[in-house]
């Protein structure tokens, strides 16, 4: 009886520790330390692929970017060219918070993504409205953004939907 218990009690904290997720405060020592406001300012290119849930790679696409910043409010303009040759743009209005935080709204985010910062790092989370064949459907994204230099970053994205991983979306980023 004693061995079953020991045993649940393991069984508990290694799901307790398999289901921890990373907070931006764990990136607070960093460096570089990322400011969007000062990254996202001027020309980028950025090159993505979105995989899906079994890690096959189902789309990929070219980003052109033009950031411009007005005190702690911006726009971030982005062009898509996806391998397919279909295009998309995507206007984000981006307004900087005391503390780190970010908020921002787009055309086809639904609400308002919001955003922490901490050292090098940036979780950004949001609701988006997709197109796919015909029909909409609102998925939410959990965005990690990592600063690896003062030119380069790299942003890895979950989709999911009611809580189920739908696939992933990774980006690196160039500043120009």
């Amino acid at each position: 009886m004693r061995h079953r218990s020991w045993l649940a009690a393991i069984a508990a904290s290694l799901l307790a520790v398999g289901c921890a997720t990373p907070a931006p405060s764990d990136y607070a020592q960093e460096q570089p330390v990322l400011d969007l406001a000062r990254y996202f300012n001027g020309e980028l290119t950025a090159h993505g692929l979105f995989t899906d849930r079994s890690g096959r790679v189902a789309r990929r696409f070219v980003v052109a970017m033009k950031g411009s910043w007005n005190g702690d409010e911006g726009v971030l303009e982005e062009d898509f060219t996806y391998s397919d040759g279909r295009t998309e743009r995507r206007v984000w209005r981006l307004k900087k918070e005391p503390g780190g935080r970010y908020r921002g709204t787009a055309a086809d985010v639904v609400g308002t993504a919001t955003g922490q910062a901490a050292g090098n790092a940036l979780q950004w989370r949001y609701t988006l409205r997709l197109a796919v064949v015909g029909k909409t459907y609102d998925v939410q994204f959990d965005d990690w953004m990592y600063l690896i230099d003062d030119r380069a970053m790299i942003n890895r994205a979950v989709m999911s939907k009611f809580g189920i991983r739908l696939g992933e979306v990774t980006l690196a980023f160039i500043k120009k």
